[in-house]
């Protein structure tokens, strides 16, 4: 006989409406929804859950973590060129975890140094129950050229031996190359491919409107990953760049941070997703002196150059109708499992509060190709549900605290805060 739970709300953001429904419950039988309303049936058997105090929501993805980026920051990025398989499979653990006890009930992971497949071996894991976490969706590694803004041994290159032995799989030279190089991802368990298309702010010898692989090398990677019913997504900034890769058949895009209307429009004709990563831009859109000087100074130096393109980036991107995605992109300042300062960066924006909800559950959902599953609280979708104290309409550190959690059917304690823990 299945369990049968009732979840009592106060408030219910269902992933679909832009509305919050008040009085409404949840009915779960084992780890799926199967009914939501009002007055729903219970027996004496039934697990009734009180969250009438909270707002519940779909349990909350974050579509651009990170997760082997522990202990480091920006400041000693060399360190990320030399960690181990064990250190990494240990980072995708730590962060999966700490994201679950945070809400997020899914994380799409963009291994950075793993230099082995670890985070398949951890996705596994806890897919199999020998570890709580949230659920990963998985690029094992940085698709990218030589020395680009992909290849962290560019970090230890006054070593060029350890340097090169530090290259990571994805990094290399040629289409051929990079056809294997996707085959290879899938192989070993890959989810999606993640491929760096231009330069970036975090390491020193490269610009954010560099284009770093060559149209053919762009052009095998996107077209091998078709082959293998695989979706691929960019690292990339400028619109020629971003324009380029709409046209080559890119399923979507990370950052975009430099975006001009004529690229937004484009996004727009043909619903090409965009995770923005509002968060690490925020020291230069700010001006936030303190936390900006905790980057390097090659980093503190673009982004002061690209002030105001990143500014009218963001206003566009806010005032478009691109289909977002909500994703941090930490490696500096934040842990990378903070993932709440994202909706504090959004609604500083001026970026709608439901936009930015469903952001986060319904449409990283459909990046992540798992709408049929998760994202909304609907009959027939798994049981991941979140809840919040804070008025998730008008409070920007509303996700800071999350009061409930549950994956897949089963509660999980959450992490409550210090209050004196910086903001």
């Amino acid at each position: 006989m299945k369990q049968r739970t009732v979840i009592v709300c106060g408030k219910l953001f269902d992933g679909i409406s832009d509305e919050l429904f008040e009085n409404v419950e949840i009915a779960i039988e084992d780890n799926l929804i199967v009914e939501v309303g009002k007055n729903l049936s219970r027996s004496a058997q039934t697990v009734v859950t009180d969250l009438s105090y909270l707002t519940v929501t779909p349990g909350m993805i974050d579509a651009h973590i990170h997760s082997d980026f522990i202990s480091l920051s920006s400041e000693n990025a060399s360190g990320i060129a030399v960690q181990s398989v064990p250190w990494c499979l240990l980072g995708h653990l730590h962060t999966s975890q700490r994201s679950l006890e945070r809400g997020f009930t899914t994380i799409r992971c963009h291994a950075l140094g793993d230099p082995g497949y670890g985070i398949v071996a951890v996705k596994k894991a806890i897919e199999k129950g020998y570890f709580h976490g949230a659920r990963i969706v998985a690029a094992c590694h940085m698709l990218g050229t030589v020395g680009s803004h992909a290849d962290f041994s560019q970090f230890v290159a006054g070593n060029p031996t350890l340097s090169d032995s530090c290259q990571g799989p994805g990094i290399g030279t040629g289409a051929d190359f990079f056809r294997e190089a996707v085959r290879r991802e899938v192989k070993f368990g890959g989810d999606f491919i993640k491929l760096f298309m231009s330069g970036g702010f975090s390491t020193p010898n490269d610009g954010p409107e560099d284009q770093q692989l060559c149209d053919e090398e762009v052009e095998a990677i996107i077209t091998t990953a078709k082959q293998l019913r695989k979706s691929t997504t960019a690292h990339v900034y400028a619109p020629p760049l971003m324009q380029k890769l709409i046209k080559m058949g890119i399923t979507g895009m990370e950052h975009g941070a430099m975006m001009d209307e004529e690229t937004a429009a484009m996004f727009e004709e043909t619903d090409t997703y965009l995770v923005p990563t509002f968060c690490p831009y925020n020291e230069i859109i700010d001006l936030d002196e303190a936390n900006l000087v905790k980057k390097p100074l090659f980093f503190q130096e673009k982004l002061r150059y690209y002030a105001d393109r990143l500014k009218s980036g963001r206003e566009i991107i806010v005032k478009s109708k691109i289909r977002l995605g909500y994703g941090t992109d930490f490696v500096a300042v934040h842990e990378c499992y903070e993932s709440w300062y994202e909706y504090q960066s959004w609604m500083r924006a001026g970026m709608d509060p439901f936009r930015t909800l469903k952001a986060a559950t319904s449409v990283n959902a459909g990046i992540l190709e798992m709408d049929d599953k998760i994202g909304t609280i609907e009959p027939g979708k798994l049981a991941d549900i979140a809840g919040w104290r804070r008025d998730l309409l008008s409070d920007e550190d509303a996700l800071r605290e999350c009061d409930f959690v549950m994956k897949n059917g089963v509660v999980y304690e959450t992490y409550k805060p210090n209050e004196n823990e910086e903001r």
